[in-house]
């Protein structure tokens, strides 16, 4: 997502490298290919003129100071509008309640019932929560089942009565059971239709006035652009919803409906959703969104998923062996598995600064590490553990059973070595291995 926006408005930012300074010329020139690549981006034309006059006006009132060029500070305009249209700052779910009671609406197709278990199981892991799934889709038989596979995958449970056609009495029914079950987090997954109608919205608002949710939120598909802005209307003015969860963000999409969603509904995104995997689910931050937009990478988030994933116990661990040089392929293993669940590869290297440039073109699958895994996988027990064992005889017996070549596991073995090595060099620097300890 946002690839040809970024793109666009580095060239944009181009037409002003070279300029020792700020002038109505050059600033006229730039606004108007910003406007033109927000437009192509499926930016609504209005939002993206008064968007680009922001921007006009901010630049011609800046002074460039020595350290900044035209370009940089052009850039730094941008991102802060950019934050500004997106709604400035994240903003958290409301979980005082006991139970707080989350409704989830939005079409059919936008991913509700994949959110709803992604969502729970944020709440499970990251808030300490105890939530209850409520299948409320009665028209969907699908949607109960694939809740209650989902359900199953995180260890939460699923309220469902397959043969009560009524929503509202479903709902209700579900918050007597986590009153009496101590769930503390009610998550509604209610039924969605391919169109706005009457219908929809009178059941949905029906489950709404019964159960009072302190949150509701409406799920779209990014990918439908300005669409998606459109049915946002349409739901708020029935609704009036608390947060929006943008869906199907690693999608091909032009990212109009990230853009200004929030912008045209006055409503916050709260989340947004990548791919299938339940771990999958992130806060919304306006200024991250940005950064990564403007190709300047996204540290933060993955320094959060990195510490997510790396806890304080393990860390210790993994210093003192590096300390003493005894780093094996078991350690190594163990961190692969540990950046898998960071995300997927390409997405955690685009949040390098200067490095999502570089990999957008790539196709980078992340099922990169298996033949790696595979390798380790077909070593003994001993070799693992004490990689100096590992000569010629084990190296072809190890390319057999990894179904790779023996310059296979010859590379990877120089590889691992020099790894190590480096370790072994830093363990000698002022502070050591501590250098690699996860803060």
């Amino acid at each position: 997502m946002f690839e040809s926006l970024s793109e666009r408005l580095e060239s944009a930012f181009k037409q002003l490298k070279g300029e020792g300074r700020i002038s109505e010329i050059n600033i006229a020139t730039t606004v108007k290919e910003i406007r033109r690549a927000l437009v192509d981006a499926d930016v609504n034309y209005k939002i993206a003129k008064d968007f680009t006059d922001k921007v006009k006006d901010k630049a011609l009132g800046e002074k460039v100071i020595t350290a900044i060029s035209p370009g940089q500070l052009m850039v730094k305009i941008v991102k802060d509008e950019l934050v500004e249209l997106m709604g400035n700052t994240e903003v958290e779910l409301e979980l005082k309640a006991n139970p707080t009671v989350i409704l989830i609406a939005g079409l059919q197709g936008s991913g509700k019932t994949t959110f709803s278990g992604k969502l729970a199981n944020f709440l499970k892991s990251k808030k300490s929560k105890k939530p209850l799934l409520v299948a409320a889709d009665i028209y969907r038989p699908a949607a109960i089942d694939q809740l209650q596979v989902l359900g199953g995958q995180i260890g939460v449970e699923v309220y469902s009565e397959p043969e009560n056609k009524n929503a509202v009495q479903i709902a209700e029914n579900a918050i007597k059971q986590a009153k009496a079950n101590g769930n503390n987090v009610v998550i509604i997954d209610t039924a969605g239709r391919l169109a706005v109608d009457e219908v929809m919205m009178t059941e949905v608002s029906n489950v709404k006035k019964a159960v009072q949710p302190q949150e509701i939120l409406f799920v779209v598909d990014s990918m439908t652009g300005q669409d998606a802005v459109n049915t946002a209307k349409a739901f708020n003015e029935k609704l009036d919803f608390s947060g929006i969860v943008l869906t199907k963000l690693d999608g091909d999409t032009r990212g109009g409906a990230a853009l200004t969603i929030t912008y045209t509904v006055q409503k916050p995104i709260k989340f947004v959703s990548m791919g299938e995997k339940l771990d999958t689910l992130d806060v919304f931050y306006p200024e991250r969104m940005a950064q990564r937009i403007l190709g300047m990478g996204d540290i933060t988030t993955l320094v959060e998923r990195a510490q997510a994933q790396f806890n304080e116990e393990q860390a210790k661990k993994l210093e003192k062996k590096i300390r003493q040089n005894q780093f094996d392929f078991d350690d190594f293993k163990e961190q692969l598995a540990q950046i898998k669940k960071m995300g997927s590869i390409k997405d955690l290297l685009g949040m390098i600064p200067g490095v999502g440039k570089a990999v957008k073109d790539l196709d980078i699958s992340d099922d990169a590490f298996k033949g790696i895994e595979a390798m380790i996988n077909s070593m003994t027990p001993a070799e693992r553990a004490n990689p100096d064992l590992i000569d010629g005889s084990r190296r072809r017996r190890i390319a057999k059973g990894a179904g790779k070549e023996i310059a296979d596991v010859n590379q990877f073995m120089k590889q691992f070595e020099q790894m190590r090595q480096m370790m072994k060099m830093m363990n000698k620097m002022p502070g050591g291995a501590k250098g690699l300890k996860m803060r």
